[in-house]
């Protein structure tokens, strides 16, 4: 028998739209985070509507880690939904501290969450065109 990818298993039973619509929500949000942190650093508007968003954000990482932790089909993408939402908790508790030398920290590690959230996002579409692909054969 041949092995099989762990986020490729029962693709019969697809990958639900939820799931890839966080997968989705998680590297644009970041991307318009740093677009909004820009735009407050250089008097484009405050930082207000980055702290919202930036809030916002934690709900498609805690839909894609319950997904993973609890769907069958998706527990293959439980490694770094995990990832994702721990750096997601740094990323608040960095922002918490008004002045705290820790802020530096906090665009770093925005960066880290925007490369695992792409990492993610690329493992969900790789499932989809499998799935896809798998339709496609029948």
């Amino acid at each position: 028998m041949k092995p099989v990818h762990d986020t490729l298993r029962d693709l019969e039973r697809g990958t639900p739209f939820w799931f890839t619509a966080s997968g989705w929500l998680v590297p644009a949000g970041v991307l318009g985070q740093f677009l909004l942190a820009g735009q407050a650093l250089f008097g484009g508007s405050d930082f207000s509507t980055h702290a919202i968003l930036g809030s916002l954000l934690a709900l498609p990482v805690l839909v894609l880690l319950l997904g993973a932790l609890s769907v069958g089909c998706l527990r293959g993408f439980g490694w770094w939904a995990g990832l994702l939402a721990v750096i997601t908790l740094v990323q608040f508790v960095l922002a918490g501290g008004d002045g705290s030398p820790l802020l530096a920290y906090h665009p770093v590690n925005g960066a880290l969450v925007l490369v695992a959230s792409l990492v993610l996002l690329a493992k969900i579409e790789r499932r989809r065109a499998h799935v896809q692909a798998t339709k496609g054969s029948n």
